[in-house]
């Protein structure tokens, strides 16, 4: 199998399988969550380092135990490739120290040809494959969904280099369309406020995450681009929010809120993060 190769192992979360079990567990297990989990379409979850964000992130995945998923679509910023407006994995499989995650190959086909026919471009330029990549934000869910569902789960990923309103908008439809019927769950990847005083942080992060509360998309990207709050992933929160939307959900909301200084005690200059779920009546 073709497995793309690990450029945080070992520095963003631990190397050894038992080792990072253990701490995801740990992370999953303080999490106190109310039971809507037959009901939930999608989560947004951090992606920085587990130490740092671990804890959030656990109330996300936590949220979701015991859903049936064959499938998950994750979708998040493109820190550092510019391969093309929407990218993808060019690899079979990614591996985390707990196994190896299959990408579903023919998700990927069918996401492409829907992006193709609504962005009106050729498939090769729809979906972009690169290989060997930087990516953090699309790992770093994977041992928390590797504990929460085990091996039974393929992986479809999506960097986002574009995160206008158009090419969000496009993309939350078009994976609506193609994981209608499945047993599917979303992750919008992002952090929030980067290296603000804890104080600001803590008020920019406000505006953002009540965005989400709202279920409003569009709020979403118009509190990016006004400077009222902020997050990395944008885009990938505004599109897993219209998916979950085309895909009936009616319900959203933030369940857990913290920044890197409630780890590190170093408050001036934080990075923010948040969880919360999509769910249908």
């Amino acid at each position: 199998m073709d497995i793309r190769p690990s450029p945080i192992s070992g520095h963003w979360y631990p190397a050894h399988s038992a080792a990072l079990a253990e701490s995801v567990d740990e992370f999953l297990n303080a999490a106190q969550v109310s039971p809507h989990h037959q009901k939930i379409v999608g989560v947004i979850a951090p992606h920085a380092g587990h130490l740092y964000s671990g804890a959030v992130a656990g109330y996300a995945f936590q949220s979701v135990r015991g859903l049936e998923i064959d499938t998950i679509a994750i979708a998040c910023p493109s820190h550092f490739h510019d391969d093309g407006a929407l990218i993808t994995s060019g690899h079979e499989a990614y591996e985390t120290p707990l196994g190896t995650v299959a990408v579903d190959q023919n998700l990927v086909e069918e996401l492409r040809n829907e992006l193709a026919k609504l962005l009106n471009k050729d498939k090769s330029e729809s979906l972009v494959p690169i290989r060997c990549d930087r990516e953090h934000a699309i790992e770093i869910e994977l041992p928390f969904l590797q504990r929460v569902f085990g091996d039974g789960f393929s992986l479809l990923p999506i960097m986002m280099r574009d995160q206008s309103e158009r090419i969000s908008k496009t993309l939350g439809g078009a994976l609506a369309k193609t994981l209608r019927g499945k047993k599917a769950l979303i992750v919008g990847s992002s952090d929030l406020s980067h290296f603000y005083p804890d104080k600001v942080a803590k008020q920019l992060d406000a505006v953002m995450l009540k965005q989400i509360d709202n279920f409003d998309p569009h709020g979403v990207l118009k509190t990016e681009e006004e400077g009222r709050g902020f997050a990395c992933g944008h885009g990938a929160i505004a599109a897993t929010l219209w998916a979950a939307r085309d895909l009936g959900a009616t319900h959203a909301k933030v369940i857990k809120h913290a920044t890197s200084g409630d780890v590190s005690g170093e408050r001036s200059k934080v990075v923010g993060y948040g969880a919360a779920i999509l769910w249908r009546d």
